[in-house]
């Protein structure tokens, strides 16, 4: 990209990272709390990675590099209204992750997995709640994978974690949603019969 014109460089930009304004919104959104909060933190957002976009490699996922640019924008924001700066909740920048629950979550034009067909017959309230009680390092893997889609290097990427830490995590946090989804799902007769929710964990110890 470093031999591209000027105009050509933003056309290029503009083609590829603006098609992402509304989940970066709406995550903007979440971690403010404030429109015009959002408003500002997005266009910082997409000032800097239009500044870096050099540094963006063709073909991998630019949805979660913008993630990141944005989660990493918010926190430096965040740190510089501390009073003291070691003090930041993290928490709040991993919390907005479970508030994307949208209709993908009842695509049915696609094989699904046991965890998502149990999402499918529950309520997106109902899914929240399992969500938020998840622990936060489970959470945000959940959701990047199940909600928006993201591989595992890709997660990696949004999350700035080794891969291994992706695959373990999402595989422990599928098991900890199945588990707090299936007794609703059973109530409501949307399942019935044993669902196995053990994990590693579980049968190692």
């Amino acid at each position: 990209m470093s031999h591209t014109s000027p105009h050509h460089r933003r056309e290029e930009f503009e083609e590829t990272a603006l098609e992402y304004l509304n989940p970066l919104f709406n995550l903007a959104l979440n971690l403010t709390r404030n429109r015009k909060d959002a408003e500002d933190l997005v266009q910082e957002t997409y000032l800097r990675a239009y500044r870096f976009f050099d540094s963006y490699r063709p073909g991998t996922h630019i949805k979660a590099w913008l993630f990141r640019i944005l989660r990493n924008t918010f926190i430096n924001r965040y740190r510089a209204q501390k009073a003291r700066p070691d003090e930041v909740d993290f928490s709040k920048v991993e919390l907005a992750y479970e508030r994307i629950v949208d209709e993908q979550f009842l695509q049915a034009n696609r094989p699904v997995s046991p965890e998502e067909a149990l999402m499918n017959g529950v309520l997106d309230e109902e899914i929240e709640t399992a969500l938020a009680r998840l622990p936060e390092e489970y959470r945000s893997v959940v959701i990047l994978a199940l909600v928006e889609d993201l591989s595992y290097k890709e997660i990696a990427a949004a999350l700035s974690i080794p891969l291994g830490t992706v695959m373990s995590r999402l595989h422990r946090g599928r098991k900890l949603l199945q588990g707090q989804l299936l007794e609703y799902a059973r109530k409501k007769g949307i399942l019935s019969g044993p669902v196995d929710v053990s994990t590693d964990d579980d049968v190692a110890s």
